[in-house]
């Protein structure tokens, strides 16, 4: 009986083309993708030429089409702009910090020492951290009653410390970012780091070239891709971050920490505006790519040439 079902499966397999058997392979997984990505996508496409509430829409009355006024009213919203202004900031400063942080790691650790893996795994904890969590973490350490960062700010004669401040909340995040994301840049860049040819710094090291002249002829020629690539990763996630910094402020104090992902979300589901906030979400799209594609640009130019050695030297 167990041969008789295997001719029939070799029988029903030898009459399926190759073609038929990748198509018939793939189509589950296409399924899924058309049904919980582009469907969806191409909806919210529709949506925001409508005015359109999921909440306040009465059931049975179609969307009202309204052309690009939602994109309009978009682009001439004080609050929208002033959100693209706090992610702007935000976006700056966190992925500044997290790639000269990591990179000054990232070469401290491109040597070899006694327990150096165990330190590389340790450094690498936080950004296995739950994002909500770490959020919650440094609202303990920022409290001003209990927490102890005001503490010895006290201690240097900085008294009355308040990160819940429009002041003092963006930088407050972005050091729970990097505190969190300074790991991932500082491992990307070591990798590109221990990449490098050891004889370039060996033919360096004969010619005498300094520190300096190897950092730049050398190492940062060699690794700007790796570069390209960590920033890229880090821009756009952090363009999006919304679970580090909602559960803590929700927004605020007074809208201070609105970036686009959190006033995304109130326009879709605390306002429930669905139309507008469909417009938001491509606008904010359209953002992430055209950022993407600088950075690719940058990534895909043709590599910067390496001076010789002897150049550099004669340059000192």
């Amino acid at each position: 009986m167990d041969r008789s079902i295997d001719q029939r499966r070799k029988g029903f397999l030898s009459r399926i083309s190759d073609q038929a058997l990748k198509w018939l392979m793939v189509t589950p997984a296409l399924a899924i993708l058309l049904f919980f990505v582009i469907f969806p996508l191409l909806w919210s496409l529709g949506l925001s030429f409508y005015s359109y509430s999921v909440m306040y829409t009465p059931p049975g009355v179609p969307p009202t089409f309204i052309g690009l006024q939602n994109f309009e009213r978009i682009f001439q919203d004080v609050n929208i702009y002033q959100s693209f202004q706090r992610t702007a900031y935000f976006v700056a400063l966190a992925v500044g910090i997290e790639f000269f942080a990591g990179f000054a790691i990232a070469e401290l650790l491109n040597t070899q020492f006694s327990g150096r893996r165990v330190v590389v795994t340790l450094l690498l904890i936080p950004m296995m951290t739950a994002p909500a969590v770490i959020g919650i973490f440094f609202e303990y350490m920022y409290s001003p009653t209990y927490g102890i960062v005001p503490y010895f700010l006290s201690l240097l004669g900085i008294k009355d410390f308040n990160w819940m401040t429009t002041e003092w909340i963006i930088p407050a995040v972005a050091s729970m970012d990097a505190w969190m994301w300074t790991p991932f840049m500082m491992l990307i860049i070591l990798a590109g780091l221990q990449a490098v040819p050891r004889y370039l710094y060996e033919a360096a090291e004969i010619d005498r070239a300094s520190l300096w002249m190897r950092f730049r002829y050398i190492t940062l020629p060699t690794i700007s891709p790796i570069l390209a690539i960590a920033l890229l990763f880090r821009t756009m996630d952090a363009l999006k971050l919304f679970d580090l910094v909602f559960p803590v402020t929700a927004g605020g104090p007074a809208a201070a920490t609105q970036f686009l992902s959190v006033r995304l979300y109130l326009e879709v589901f605390e306002y429930f505006k669905t139309g507008y906030g469909s417009a938001f979400s491509y606008i904010f799209l359209v953002i992430i790519i055209v950022l993407s594609n600088v950075y690719v640009r940058v990534l895909t130019r043709r590599p910067l040439a390496m001076a010789p050695v002897e150049e550099a030297v004669q340059e000192v």
